[in-house]
């Protein structure tokens, strides 16, 4: 190598004519076609030959001859056909030098400029050949075909980010803007972007689809959709991510009817209890139409008679069915401020399946002997015939609850079963429920209800008796079912229901998982030996297959394996998983839209306990859990009431931010 010598190198994609200037051991100090000077190693070099410049000439007339020299090679290139020569020599499979490739192209003469042509032509298009400075090898027929349909995936990426980005950008000041045919996969694509964000496939695209409009993707893309109609202003997202639908898909509405219709009149009353006669009850909320468990109480003056009824949908709702396969799909009911999914079709949840007053339905019946002092002395399980004589609600039961003989009796047992659990190690959270509801009318209400009201506490209680008793039930006859278990706490804050709203905040925090078996194992949270659910089969999957497992002792169906149990116990994690994750997120959001509107509201609040630059506190009034900065300086302890300021809430973004007040 020496002075002179025209030269190129390889810089950020391109080939770059250069000029050597200096030569100093391996490192060369070049002129470029640019008129830049840079030090490279020799190593650095794609293509040297014998060509020289006159150093003599200046600088600028070394440029320019530089310029001429890339311009002639250029023009060279479109003397060669990549393409054609590869067809000729892919079946060798060799490399081929770039002497011999040189020769190739132009069989009649050959330069340094052809042989840099050469390299031009390849570096450009790699379609057909690998490139590796002087040597060429032949792409696989299958290599090619896969490098084709790339390109024109790439080329119709960037399409789509041009043509995409400069459609939003001139619909963003159009306060009617519709969406064309032959943009709905921009607008399909971008739905999946603000869903699905990075796990997106596509979200390279969507950002730079936005990035040409001039969107910000954090603040801007919820309101693009939202103006084009695509999402509401208060669209639940969750639905879209957990694939979720409200409805239900038509060949199960058929089946449904068609099950309805055929059900008529086929009861099996001969296989089951007659007990029509009890003046039974169901107590639930003022909203509730799917009513799966009643209540009867009896007075046999020496001893009382409790009956706790839960409708048997497992007579209607057959194992495998249609139904039954979109029921596990679904996993449970939801229950949110603005709406309620059903896990069952409407007319079997708030109709053929429902203790409706009046309404004679098949049921499994857990019947109680207790003591006058209301202590358990037998039970027995059985499948009967029911028809509810009142419809109660809570607040039925706590009006009459004091004159009521019925309500006076169950709620003694009630309290009396709880001072049981609670005997039993059971660790009692009193914690009130923030009930958020949404009109029609798009109104917020909100309001605390008290768990341990009379009525709550009674139904609550007496549904926790009959689920043990089916647990036992089913343990005793060797039966596998979903038993619930829980370890016992890490630290016990305080004894029975004594503690207060601080404790019960932080005991809730130190209580173990509950764990799902098909084994009976200890309840340390409840204080009872062994634990099931099965008293809303309705609403809840897991109810259903453990009270069709009941239904196997009392011989109405065959029972399932263990070995199925835990299929279904697994089948049932990522449903069951995304319906907690949408009451919750669903609850907060109506919250925090409420708490839009009282922005500088002041807010009582306990501090929880202290982080490393912050408090996490306790705003009671709602039962939001918050960070509050601990930069103001004022030294807070665990436990601790404080006045608090809202400051800034966005519900959509989940953004609620305070300050001491």
């Amino acid at each position: 190598m020496e002075q002179g010598n025209i030269v190129e190198y390889i810089d950020r994609q391109k080939i770059i004519c250069s000029v050597v200037l200096e030569v100093k051991n391996q490192r060369l100090r070049l002129l470029t076609e640019t008129n830049r000077e840079v030090n490279l190693s020799s190593r650095r070099l794609s293509h040297t030959c014998n060509m020289r410049l006159d150093l003599s000439m200046g600088r600028h007339k070394m440029v320019d001859a530089l310029k001429a020299t890339a311009a002639r090679r250029n023009a060279l290139i479109s003397h060669i056909d990549i393409k054609e020569l590869w067809e000729v020599l892919n079946t060798e499979q060799e490399w081929i030098d770039l002497k011999t490739m040189t020769e190739f192209c132009f069989p009649d003469t050959s330069n340094c400029d052809h042989e840099s042509s050469v390299q031009r032509a390849f570096f450009q298009n790699k379609r057909y050949f690998k490139f590796n400075y002087n040597r060429f090898f032949p792409n696989t027929q299958e290599s090619v075909e896969k490098k084709v349909a790339q390109e024109k995936k790439v080329a119709r990426r960037n399409r789509m980010a041009q043509e995409g980005g400069d459609w939003l950008a001139g619909i963003i000041n159009d306060n009617l803007p519709s969406i064309p045919d032959d943009k709905m996969e921009i607008v399909n694509l971008l739905k999946s972007f603000y869903l699905f964000e990075k796990e997106n496939e596509h979200y390279d695209l969507g950002k730079a689809i936005l990035a040409r409009a001039g969107i910000d993707p954090d603040e801007g893309i919820f309101k693009i959709l939202a103006k084009l109609g695509v999402f509401d202003e208060n669209e639940n997202t969750d639905l879209h991510r957990y694939n979720i639908s409200p409805d239900f898909p038509e060949k199960v509405m058929d089946f449904a009817t068609e099950r309805i219709r055929s059900a008529q009149g086929t009861t099996d009353a001969g296989q089951r209890k007659d007990l029509t006669m009890l003046s039974s009850m169901t107590i639930d909320g003022q909203s509730t139409l799917d009513f799966d468990d009643a209540i009867s109480i009896e007075d046999h003056g020496d001893h009382y008679r409790l009956g706790v009824h839960i409708v048997d949908v497992g007579h209607f709702v057959k194992k495998g069915d249609l139904i039954d396969r979109e029921a596990i799909a679904r996993g449970s009911s939801i229950y949110m401020p603005d709406q309620k999914i059903p896990m069952l079709p409407t007319s079997l949840a708030e109709d053929l399946c429902s203790l409706k007053a009046g309404q004679l339905r098949p049921a499994i019946s857990i019947l109680v002997n207790l003591t006058r002092f209301s202590e358990i002395i037998d039970y027995e399980i059985v499948p009967s015939m029911i028809k509810v004589e009142h419809q109660l609600t809570y607040y039925d039961v706590n009006t009459i609850g004091d004159d009521d003989q019925r309500i006076i009796i169950l709620r003694d047992i009630a309290e009396k079963f709880r001072q049981k659990r609670m005997a039993g190690g059971a660790v009692q959270i009193t914690l009130p429920d923030i009930n958020v509801w949404v009109g029609n009318n798009g109104e917020i209400t909100v309001s605390r209800i008290n768990r341990e009201s009379p009525a709550r506490m009674l139904v609550s209680e007496i549904m926790i008796m009959a689920n043990w008793l089916m647990a036992k039930f089913l343990a005793k006859h060797n039966i596998p079912a979903i038993y619930r278990s829980q370890k016992g706490p890490r630290e016990r804050l305080y004894k029975g229901a004594e503690g207060t709203l601080f404790q019960n905040c932080m005991q809730r925090k130190m209580l173990s998982r509950f764990v799902l078996g098909t084994e009976p194992e200890n309840h340390s949270g409840l204080g009872l030996n062994a634990y099931v659910t099965a008293t809303s089969p309705i609403r809840k999957y897991f109810d259903l297959a453990t009270q069709r497992q009941i239904r196997a002792v009392l011989g109405l169906e065959a029972p399932s394996t263990s070995e199925e149990i835990d299929g279904m116990i697994q089948v049932l994690e990522l449903p069951m998983s995304h319906v907690m994750k949408l009451q919750h997120n669903r609850h907060r959001y109506w919250l925090l839209k409420y708490l839009e509107k009282r922005i500088g509201q002041k807010e009582e609040a306990v501090v929880l306990y202290k982080k490393r630059d912050n408090y996490q506190i306790l705003i009671t009034e709602y039962m939001i859990e918050k960070d509050l900065s601990a930069s103001s300086g004022i030294d807070l302890h665990p436990e601790d009431l404080i006045q608090v300021t809202i400051q800034h809430v966005n519900a959509r973004k989940n953004v609620l931010s305070v300050f001491m007040g």
